[in-house]
């Protein structure tokens, strides 16, 4: 079987059979969709179609907090000592890499697509078409945030350290995306983090997507928060999933330096999960 393959069987079978972590993470899509969608319907009133942007959100959302969250998986296999075993293996670094960010990019994928369906339920209108260019947003964004959250997880090297530098990034990244609080409310001093947000940009296409904006004019894409301006220059929502490909792609290769860097042999395995529980 190839590398890659095997890798991301593995952790998909991981997944599934954690099965507080699989309903915890979807119970929090979907309260958070059923939330956004009743509560705060009536702040969109000067959006044509109000449900498709607030759903939106929350399905991208969602998609970057899974991708990011399932980075952790590495810090098991550290822990367990699985990684070492994996280390001097004949495979290359980047099959690795690429392993552990395509099985989280299909959790959050699906993930994603479940919270679709259910948003359809609940009021969001797209056609066919619409909804393959969401699957196909939702992929892409989650193979960047899930090679974001690799690189995260890699440089703490412990499931304490992650989560304090994951929630540290996280937590700041979705108020200035527009996922929640569009862009053009956001006070002027913070526009540069949301120009830096890669976030900024995934929302900012999926929204586009969803709303099927095609026909809107720069300016008109401008002043709803879907694109942005700066200066004189205008970054459309196709420019920005490229920016957030090439974001994708630059932690991705650092993720591969950072294996090739690695040195598992100093981690200590957990004498339980070494088998015969503690010595005496």
């Amino acid at each position: 079987m190839n590398p890659v393959a095997a890798i991301v069987q593995r952790n998909l079978l991981n997944y599934i059979r954690s099965k507080g972590r699989l309903f915890g993470s979807l119970f929090m899509s979907m309260f958070m969709l059923v939330m956004f969608s009743f509560l705060m319907r009536s702040s969109m009133s000067g959006v044509d179609t109000p449900m498709n942007y607030l759903i939106a959100g929350v399905i991208i959302m969602s998609v970057f907090q899974t991708s990011v969250n399932n980075s952790s998986d590495i810090l098991s296999d550290i822990a367990s000592g699985y990684m070492k075993e994996v280390m001097v293996a004949p495979i290359s670094r980047s099959q690795i890499s690429m392993g552990h960010i395509l099985s989280g990019t299909v959790v959050a994928a699906l993930q994603g697509a479940v919270t679709m369906l259910v948003g359809v339920v609940l009021g969001l209108r797209v056609n066919i078409l619409q909804m393959l260019l969401m699957v196909l947003v939702m992929f892409l964004s989650a193979m960047t945030f899930g090679a974001i959250g690799l690189f995260l997880a890699t440089a703490s090297r412990n499931s304490p350290a992650f989560q304090t530098l994951s929630s540290m990034i996280m937590m700041p990244l979705t108020f200035v995306s527009g996922a929640y609080i569009p862009t053009t409310m956001i006070p002027g001093f913070l526009l540069p983090l949301v120009y830096l947000n890669p976030l900024t940009y995934t929302t900012s296409i999926f929204r586009y997507v969803a709303l099927g904006a095609f026909s809107l004019s720069r300016m008109e894409l401008v002043e709803q928060g879907m694109a942005f301006a700066i200066g004189g220059f205008v970054i459309t929502p196709w420019m920005g999933l490229a920016i957030t490909a090439l974001i994708g792609g630059v932690f991705f290769t650092l993720c591969v330096v950072k294996f090739n860097r690695a040195d598992f042999s100093t981690i200590k395995v957990a004498r339980a999960v070494q088998g015969g529980g503690p010595r005496r």
